[in-house]
């Protein structure tokens, strides 16, 4: 399945960003949005930020004018989708609001063409519901802001075809980007993470162990850190799995069963599994650490670099 023509319904702050990642990207983009006047609005939008985002050394150079030549507004979304191969719905994150958009985009798409949905947390197997052909759907999510947010979610419901998946992987590889197939349950896994980090954070805070500010100190000062270079299963490997379960058990001493080490880390500990220092872990296998240390403190030391250019956020 070869995509060339892209429709993004919805052209606001996210779909607008998609669309602009899609153009530069090579694809031919027709965007969509309320009524012809305020998609029209968008477009020009789009173009404008492009140029102030390459002028600020944000964008490479040459993307305001691929921005400028393959982003189009359409009059009305059966315009947009009528020859794309692949359309992206970007509207407003309720049910009741995509329900019917994902609808009229299939009564107007090709027979075959794919359709992504970039809900951040509905289940795809119930957005996809509203569609008679749902094995060309699936969830494709970008994350805000689209530009700059290198990791794209792929979900796939129960009844999606794996030839739209396999589209879809091709679609995010050509703009650069890193996809990751993860399963259709609400949230999938950025939300699920980043929510509960927050709901985490907020306990915090009601507990009065922080203030709200000393906790945002604390997570992007420490852990927070190491997150642009390793998740958190390399991080635990690095760290070694044996201390990881002796933590989870002294959290679990304080704070009851929610803390409760990992099944799947108090197996690997008990068969030796340490992480980097014995016989490998979750991601990382055993061996001679000495690069990866390398290019760890390398990592750091020019984020930290970076921060020291950039100077404190204006918060």
């Amino acid at each position: 399945m070869t995509i060339a023509q892209v429709a993004v319904v919805g052209a606001g702050y996210m779909g607008g960003g998609i669309a602009q990642v899609l153009a530069m990207a090579g694809f031919q983009v027709t965007i969509a949005d309320a009524d012809a006047t305020t998609t029209r609005h968008h477009l020009e939008r789009l173009r404008r930020e492009a140029v102030e985002f390459e002028e600020q050394g944000l964008f490479d150079p040459g993307s305001a004018d691929l921005v400028a030549a393959n982003l189009h507004a359409a009059d009305s979304l059966e315009a947009a989708v009528a020859d794309a191969d692949y359309i992206e719905e970007a509207v407003l994150e309720v049910p009741e609001v995509k329900g019917p958009v994902l609808a009229a985009i299939e009564a107007a798409a090709r027979p075959h063409a794919v359709i992504g949905s970039n809900t951040s947390t509905l289940p795809i197997g119930g957005l996809a519901a509203n569609l008679q052909h749902a094995g060309r759907f699936l969830g494709v999510h970008f994350s805000n802001p689209a530009p700059f947010i290198p990791g794209v979610e792929l979900i796939a419901h129960a009844g999606t075809d794996e030839a739209a998946v396999v589209a879809a992987e091709d679609l995010v590889a050509r703009t650069g980007k890193l996809s990751a197939r993860v399963s259709d349950r609400a949230g999938f896994v950025l939300n699920r993470l980043q929510y509960v980090l927050l709901k985490e954070a907020a306990s915090l805070v009601e507990e009065g162990v922080a203030s709200a500010e000393d906790v945002d100190i604390v997570v992007r000062t420490t852990f927070g850190y190491r997150l642009p270079f390793f998740g958190p299963f390399a991080i635990a490997d690095m760290a070694g799995l044996d201390i990881y379960a002796a933590g989870f058990r002294t959290l679990a001493e304080h704070y009851g069963e929610r803390l409760d080490p990992p099944a799947v880390l108090t197996e690997l500990v008990a068969e030796g599994h340490y992480g980097v220092k014995q016989d490998g872990g979750f991601v990382i296998p055993a061996g001679d650490s000495a690069p990866l240390v390398a290019y760890r403190n390398r990592a750091y030391a020019r984020l930290g670099q970076l921060l020291r250019e950039l100077g404190p956020a204006p918060l």
